[in-house]
């Protein structure tokens, strides 16, 4: 039971943008992550969290920054994404849920 709580961990939520959704015509899903994942355990995990194939992960860390809005300072949060590369001819469907 503990195994499975730690792949539920590894992914936070599915990006879902135009340009993400663009990227699944080349097999490609996005995913916010933790900051303390890396590429050997996100593999891992969506492998046995979807029954897929997957041949690249790519990670991206997106900064905090400074927004102003109204007048005001706001603090936006940094995360890190992930872009997972499927085999191809496989897919990920996000709509369904887990």
């Amino acid at each position: 039971m503990k195994n499975k709580l730690n792949i539920y961990d590894k992914i936070l939520s599915p990006v879902v943008t135009e340009k993400s959704t663009n990227m699944s015509e080349f097999n490609k899903v996005t995913f916010k992550v933790p900051l303390s994942s890396n590429k050997k355990s996100l593999k891992k995990s969506i492998e046995k969290l979807f029954k897929v194939n997957v041949t690249k992960v790519n990670i991206v860390n997106k900064k905090s920054r400074i927004k102003v809005s109204r007048g005001k300072k706001i603090k936006k949060k940094g995360y890190k994404k992930a872009i997972v590369t499927l085999k191809k001819g496989q897919n990920i469907d996000l709509s369904t849920g887990l």
